[in-house]
């Protein structure tokens, strides 16, 4: 049986292509299982099983509890007995003791086959899953097995991979047998074992060819920035450099393009334009937009750029369908507008010409060039050709010049208050000002902390540099809105305020208010009656309690 035993697991490690370690795991747990059943070994009692993978021999330990004197046998073992098994055991030890039965061999035999062929199925499906999602993100290499309108099954040695439509390149034919590279998109644990979808569409599925073809890749001189891709047509990738020396670009191409044709061939002839990434990003977007030629990028804080190229180069920017521009966007993170010469020129020049300041502002000498460039525009819209280096030059320069001062009038606009902001301001210090005028000098001279506030609302004031009566003074003659607009007050706070003031406001005279001289010439002719009962109004109007606020404050 011993013998037989380890054929078996060798024969099992083999035909199943699993370890020899993992088979006799499952051996150990299966035997576990019918010792249990054959002993009537109690629920919770720790039972182990050990087998020798080069003898076949099977041992199994039960738990038990050292005693001096054995009741339950099951549970219990004797000191002295215990010490042949562990010669260190004391009284209430636990130890794991060999049970192994003479016959176990034969009722191995009769009772574990069953539940090996159950558990093996069980590994061998944690051992796929576990060996497959360490290639998740990986290219795997496969057999196309059978092929439907929705998927592709690729036979990947011990388990099979889907390939659905979605990830499929579009146009690409499949053939039973045929040998097929793809992206390990996800790896899911079933009860049939892991599922694996496969991708050929993905963006990633490009980054590892690169990889695999490109060494600078692989070691580190290079890395791949950013990858658009539209599966079956068109593709961009953007690459940096991270050692000096090093051409980014020229690496991935190789030798006479041998490197990204490699990729390309394995792409079934999608097209692949590789840049240089840039930190900058206005060199960053005209490069994205080759093979056309770009003459200016004009970037917003709004990460939207705006993208001059002449004429004849409009339709190579935009590609066909809008292609070029949508890689272009999706590989650089930006919104990109593209406008022809001719239509950012005509802008340029109606706005200098309507526009004194602009004028000034770009100099005498692009203002006498705007004849010339009337008559480039109607030569251009006449018959479209190439501008020569001189007008692509002046043409850029007022271009750029146009862009450039409306910049600078956002950022001026932007800058200056507004007039509703303009007119807030004054209006708080205006009231700020008529507040002083009715405030007592002597309020100023009173410490918050003297009204007997409450800790909150005293420290929530002193946070907001209120620190003495007069100041808040100041702030309740604004009305409500003046003490609810302070941090933290709110309105049984604001109720304990007024309170507060109506207990101090009555004690002060006129006479000790810190009136400006010109209020205090303007009231020159009130009588100090009048100005006191102005005073005394005025707080009583701005402190006055809302009943409700009371009667709450009372509950």
């Amino acid at each position: 049986m011993r013998n037989e035993l380890a054929l078996a697991i060798n024969q099992i490690s083999t035909e199943r292509n699993l370890p020899r370690e993992v088979v006799a795991q499952v051996v150990e747990s299966a035997v576990v299982q019918a010792y249990r059943k054959h002993a009537n070994v109690l629920p919770g009692q720790h039972v182990a099983a050990k087998v020798n993978t080069d003898t076949g021999e099977v041992r199994v330990f039960v738990e038990k509890e050292v005693v001096e004197e054995v009741r339950e046998a099951r549970t219990e073992i004797a000191l002295q007995e215990a010490r042949t098994h562990k010669p260190d055991a004391q009284l209430g030890d636990c130890i794991m003791v060999d049970v192994t039965p003479e016959d176990f061999g034969r009722i191995a035999a009769q009772n574990v086959k069953q539940l090996v062929v159950q558990k093996l199925r069980e590994a061998e499906r944690d051992f796929q899953y576990n060996q497959f999602v360490e290639q998740e993100g990986e290219i795997v290499v496969g057999l196309v097995r059978s092929v439907s309108s929705s998927s592709l099954t690729v036979d990947l040695g011990r388990v099979e991979g889907i390939l659905p439509r979605k990830e499929q390149i579009p146009g690409e034919k499949y053939e039973p047998q045929q040998r097929l590279r793809a992206y390990v998109l996800e790896v899911k644990r079933t009860n049939r074992g892991p599922q694996i979808t496969l991708s050929r569409a993905s963006k990633h599925f490009l980054r590892r060819l690169l990889e695999i073809e490109v060494p600078e890749l692989a070691n580190g001189a290079i890395e791949i920035k950013a990858i658009a891709r539209e599966p079956g047509s068109r593709a961009k990738v953007a690459v940096a450099a991270l050692q000096p020396n090093v051409d980014p670009v020229g690496a991935c191409i190789g030798q006479r393009g041998s490197r990204i044709q490699n990729v390309i061939n394995e792409l079934h002839g999608e097209k692949i334009d590789v840049i240089e990434w840039s930190a900058d990003p206005a060199t960053y977007i005209a490069k994205a937009l080759g093979p056309a030629k770009v003459m200016s990028v004009h970037p917003s804080s709004a990460k939207s750029a705006t993208v001059i190229v002449p004429d004849d180069q409009l339709s190579l920017a935009i590609g066909r369908e809008g292609q070029n521009a949508r890689l272009a966007a999706r590989l650089t993170g930006w919104r990109i507008d593209i406008r022809s010469t001719s239509e950012a020129l005509t802008d340029a020049l109606n706005q200098l010409e309507e526009d004194e300041a602009m004028r000034a502002w770009v100099g005498e000498e692009v203002v006498q060039q705007m004849p010339a460039l009337r008559e480039l525009l109607v030569r251009q819209r006449t018959v479209s050709s190439a501008l020569s280096a001189e007008e692509f030059a002046l043409v850029k320069r007022v271009v750029d010049a146009a862009f450039a001062y409306q910049q600078q009038k956002d950022r001026e606009k932007a800058s200056a208050p507004s007039a509703k902001a303009t007119a807030r301001h004054s209006e708080s210090a205006a009231q700020t000002e008529r507040a002083r005028v009715v405030v007592p000098q002597a309020a100023y001279a009173m410490a918050v902390a003297e009204l007997g506030l409450s800790p909150r609302v005293l420290h929530h004031l002193n946070t907001a540099g209120i620190v003495s009566v007069g100041q808040l003074l100041e702030r309740s003659a604004r009305g409500d809105e003046g003490l609810l607009a302070i941090e933290g007050i709110g309105p049984k706070a604001l109720s304990e305020i007024k309170q507060a003031l109506g207990k101090v406001t009555g004690q002060w005279s006129l006479a000790e208010s810190r009136a400006p001289e010109s209020a205090a010439a303007a009231r020159s002719e009130e009588t100090t009656e009048q100005a006191q009962q102005l005073f005394i109004e005025a707080m009583n109007e701005a402190i006055t309690v809302d009943p409700s606020q009371k009667h709450d404050e009372m509950r």
